[in-house]
């Protein structure tokens, strides 16, 4: 059976790991859920939720008996094996990417605007 103790060190792992994985800073694992909110695919969610489900459950001696430790052993380690895989360094240079091609993107088309206007005018 699993006690209040088990669970808050695993909601307070979890917390770090979305701190260092995902920028998220938050006083409880509810709250870092919804800070990260779809930056975690569906799947993560769901299993976010289990585990705040069972941070309550456990709060409570009577309905601490209707936790299923595999279940919550199941949800904690795929939320973990989600959030060590993230690779900061490559979401850092995918961000900086995408910036870039917008950029440029942006540019291709003012330049052809103005190419356009130019002439339509009778200039070029």
């Amino acid at each position: 059976m699993m006690d209040a103790a088990d669970i808050s060190g695993k909601t307070l792992a979890l917390r770090k790991l979305l701190e260092a994985k995902l920028g998220v800073r938050s006083k409880s694992l509810r709250q870092a859920l919804k800070r990260a909110g779809r930056r975690l695919p569906r799947g993560m969610r769901r299993q976010g939720e289990v585990l705040l489900r069972a941070e309550q459950l456990a709060a409570n001696p009577k309905l601490a008996r209707q936790l299923r430790p595999a279940e919550v052993d199941q949800a904690f380690a795929a939320l973990n094996s989600h959030l060590e895989a993230i690779d900061v360094a490559d979401r850092r240079k995918g961000w900086w990417l995408s910036l870039a091609g917008s950029l440029a993107t942006n540019i291709l088309l003012f330049i052809v605007g103005v190419l356009l206007v130019l002439r339509w005018r009778g200039y070029v």
